[in-house]
């Protein structure tokens, strides 16, 4: 059976979302939001950034007049190979990539080969960060990296809209700073 999650009201818009793709654990919060959709235009951008200049790279080469001849076959399997992978894999990312920030804890599923789940409770929050490289900026996008004392490293969340970004650090801030005054 699904579960609903209501959505914090950063955006200024409360909802709630099912989500049945996600990974559940008793008693932990489960990520139910999507990111920005202009992630999948960023995460295509990306790959096609490093796709086109391999598969070009590789057909002047093919091109050469003393270029060894398996070089054509070679390029027609990468080709659709790599075409098929900056065309796919920003969807199926999109789809997998979720975030939550709960009442007590943030929890983020990423991945797109190997999935992680994370949990951090906002008692182990040591620092926010949010980071915004030349192609996020082009599209408004953010990345919120939450970091804690944990050998696992630090959860970061990329592709939010760089307003929800900033509101949500602000909050969770607030949030951790209360946590700390009371003593907790």
């Amino acid at each position: 059976m699904p579960q609903q999650t209501r959505q914090s009201s950063w955006d200024g818009v409360e909802a709630s979302q099912t989500d049945v793709d996600a990974p559940f654990s008793l008693g932990a919060p489960r990520p139910a939001r999507r990111l920005d959709r202009r992630a999948v235009h960023w995460w295509l951008t990306q790959n096609l950034l490093v796709v086109v200049p391999v598969l070009a790279a590789l057909a002047a080469v093919a091109l050469i007049p003393d270029a060894p001849s398996w070089l054509w076959p070679v390029f027609a399997v990468l080709c659709p190979l790599g075409v098929g992978y900056a065309l796919l894999t920003p969807w199926y990312r999109y789809r997998v990539h979720r975030w939550e920030a709960g009442g007590d804890a943030v929890c983020a599923t990423s991945g797109w080969l190997t999935r992680e789940w994370r949990v951090v409770p906002f008692t182990r929050i040591q620092t926010l960060d949010t980071k915004r490289g030349p192609l996020m900026q082009l599209f408004g996008l953010s990345a919120v990296t939450v970091t804690t004392a944990s050998a696992a490293g630090p959860v970061t969340i990329v592709g939010l809209d760089q307003r929800l970004a900033a509101a949500m650090v602000q909050d969770l801030t607030e949030r951790v700073r209360a946590l700390r005054e009371d003593g907790t």
